[in-house]
C-alpha cells in the first residue's frame, strides 16, 4: 500500500510540473503585451522598454519560468500587474468567498442527490422514479447562471428575502455572509445535484443486484434497511469519484455565478485579469484550478483505498 501511495504520489508532483510549464508558455505566448496594457497606448518605447525590463518580461521565458517556479515553491507567487499587490494574497483573500460558496453547494447538492438517487433505486418504474429521472434530467440542463437569474428575479427582486448580489464580508457576521451565498451556491448545486442523483441511483441498483443484498432480504432483511445499511454504504466508491470532480467544477466554473451575483471570489477575480491582461494572475488562477483537479483526482485514489480494501493489493 505504502507503494503504491508513493507511486501516485509521485505521478502528482510530474503531473503539475508537466501542467505547470505548458501554462506557463501559452500565457507568454498570448498576443498582447502586459507592460503595454499598464502604459497605455501613448507610451514612449523607452518607457515601455523600462517597464518590461522592471518585470522581467525582456528575459528569456525558460528562465523566467524557471525564476517563477523557485519563487512559487517559496509562496512568492509575484505581484499583480493590475492591483499592485501580491498575488498570493489576492487569490487568499478571494478563496475565503469561493471556497465556502463550493461547500455550501457541495452540501445543498447532496441533500438533494442521495436521498433522490436512494429512493429512485428502490422504487424502478414508480412515478418517484419517472419524477426523479425527469428532474435531475432538467436540473443538468439549466445552466447555473440562469438558475442564479431567475433566484434574483424570484426571492430577492419579487419576494426581498435575501440580497440580490454583492458579498458583506464575513466580518458581517456569519449569517449575513451566508445569506448571501445562498442563492448562487442553489445555483451552482443544482446542475451537481442532477448528474449525483443519476449515479448514485445507478451505483445502489448494481449494489442491490448482488449476491450478499439478495441473500440478506431472503432471510427477512427490510427493503429500506437493505438500501440505506447495506447498499447505500458500498455504493459510494462512484458516488466520491463524481464528488471529487465535482467540487473542482464547483471552485472552476464559479466564473459566471460569481459574476451573476458580483461576488468577490476566485472566479470573478479570474474574469476580472483577463479582461485587464494581468498575466501572473491569470496564470496563477488557472495554476490553481488544474492543481486542485489534479489534488482531488488524488484524494479520491486514496480514499478508494479506504472504501474499497480489495484495492490495497496493488502495490504489493
Amino acid at each position: 500500500m505504502i507503494v503504491l501511495i508513493a507511486r501516485r504520489f509521485a505521478g502528482l508532483i510530474l503531473t503539475l510540473l508537466i501542467v505547470s510549464a505548458l501554462l506557463f508558455a501559452v500565457m507568454a505566448l498570448l498576443p498582447g503585451d502586459p507592460a503595454s496594457v499598464m502604459l497605455g497606448t501613448s507610451a514612449t518605447p523607452e518607457t515601455l522598454a523600462a517597464l518590461q525590463k522592471q518585470l522581467g518580461l525582456d528575459q528569456p521565458l525558460p528562465l523566467r519560468y524557471v525564476q517563477w517556479l523557485m519563487n512559487a515553491l517559496t509562496g512568492d507567487l509575484g505581484t499583480s500587474y493590475t492591483y499592485g499587490v501580491p498575488v498570493a494574497g489576492l487569490i487568499a483573500e478571494r478563496l475565503t468567498v469561493t471556497v465556502p460558496l463550493a461547500l455550501l453547494a457541495i452540501g445543498i447538492s447532496l441533500v438533494i442527490a442521495i436521498p433522490l438517487g436512494v429512493i429512485s433505486a428502490g422504487r424502478v418504474g414508480s412515478g418517484i422514479d419517472f419524477a426523479a429521472g425527469l428532474a435531475s434530467q432538467i436540473f443538468i440542463a439549466v445552466p447555473g447562471f440562469w438558475v442564479g437569474l431567475l433566484l434574483v428575479m424570484l426571492f430577492s427582486v419579487t419576494l426581498g428575502w435575501v440580497p440580490a448580489g454583492g458579498f458583506p464580508g464575513w466580518s458581517a457576521g456569519i449569517s449575513a455572509a451566508l445569506k448571501a451565498l445562498l442563492l448562487p451556491a442553489i445555483a451552482l448545486a443544482l446542475p451537481q445535484a442532477g448528474v449525483l442523483t443519476r449515479v448514485t441511483r445507478t451505483s445502489v441498483l448494481e449494489v442491490m443486484s448482488e449476491d450478499y443484498v439478495r441473500t440478506a432480504l431472503s432471510k427477512g432483511l427490510s427493503e429500506r434497511r437493505a438500501l440505506w445499511c447495506h447498499a447505500l454504504p458500498n455504493a459510494l466508491v462512484p458516488v466520491v469519484t463524481i464528488l471529487g470532480l465535482q467540487f473542482t467544477f464547483l471552485i472552476a466554473g464559479a466564473v459566471l455565478v460569481e459574476n451573476v451575483f458580483n461576488l468577490p471570489g476566485l472566479g470573478r477575480l479570474a474574469y476580472q485579469a483577463l479582461s485587464q491582461r494581468d498575466v501572473l494572475v491569470m496564470q496563477t488562477v488557472v495554476l490553481f484550478f488544474a492543481s486542485l483537479v489534479i489534488l482531488m483526482n488524488f484524494l479520491v485514489d486514496m480514499l478508494y483505498l479506504v472504501l474499497d480494501p480489495r484495492l490495497r493489493g496493488e502495490g504489493r
